[in-house]
């Protein structure tokens, strides 16, 4: 079918069939929000450290990011992890609601957009990719690797021990859970990685997955993000 023909046909079925939103059900059109829920969505504020993204005055590095800095060099999300945001990320993991990561994706493209040679997906262990069926992070990366006319890898790093979840553990713990998770087959050297994940919570998972690959060579590894949780 010719391109505009098939646009053509698409906003018919967009206006014979809208659906409704994912929130609140009123109509959305083709959209996954209506406008009103997704004017509502909690923004992340610019007033975040340039380092871990946690609430900074000014934007300036927060005193977490001098006192022990991470293996990351820089964290931009879209929304804060706040309802209805984390709804909408449940909904994705473990709704199938695919077409969730392509509104992530669209919201993350219309803010801040980090520079890189690359983009790599936070691996899921072999295990939970099996159990539900796609990885929440590729999906989100596909639509962001294509508009910033990056490499998109999906092999080349994965995670090697299925590790206890780490929400389930204290801050504290989160690092040592996570050490040695994942393993990388790639030549990083003089790279500048962009590392995309749904959620950043303590950040101990995306340090750990930041420190293996300055291992391989990575010269600056900025994550780029749906969502923040930000402490109290």
């Amino acid at each position: 079918m010719p391109a505009g023909l098939a646009s053509a046909w698409q906003a018919a079925l967009d206006t014979l069939l809208p659906q409704d939103c994912l929130l609140c059900g009123d109509i959305a059109g083709a959209a996954l929000l209506c406008a009103a829920c997704a004017a509502d969505l909690p923004r992340l504020s610019a007033e975040t450290c340039p380092i871990c993204a946690e609430a900074s005055p000014a934007g300036a590095t927060c005193g977490a990011c001098l006192s022990r800095p991470w293996h990351f060099d820089a964290t931009i999300a879209a929304f804060q992890y706040h309802f209805p945001v984390d709804r909408l990320v449940q909904t994705l993991k473990y709704s199938h609601r695919i077409a969730t990561a392509e509104f992530f994706a669209q919201a993350m493209l219309a803010g801040p957009r980090p520079e890189g040679d690359i983009i790599i997906p936070l691996p899921l262990h072999p295990k939970r990719l099996a159990e539900r069926g796609f990885n929440q992070s590729v999906e989100i990366a596909r639509p962001l690797a294509e508009a910033l006319r990056l490499p998109l890898d999906l092999s080349g790093c994965l995670r090697c021990r299925d590790t206890t979840a780490q929400a389930s553990l204290p801050w504290k713990e989160r690092r040592k859970n996570i050490r040695h998770a994942f393993e990388c087959r790639l030549d990083l050297t003089d790279k500048a990685v962009i590392v995309i994940d749904d959620v950043m919570t303590s950040g101990a998972t995306l340090d750990e997955f930041a420190r293996l690959l300055k291992a391989h060579g990575a010269t600056r590894v900025t994550n780029w993000l749906a969502a923040r949780a930000l402490r109290d």
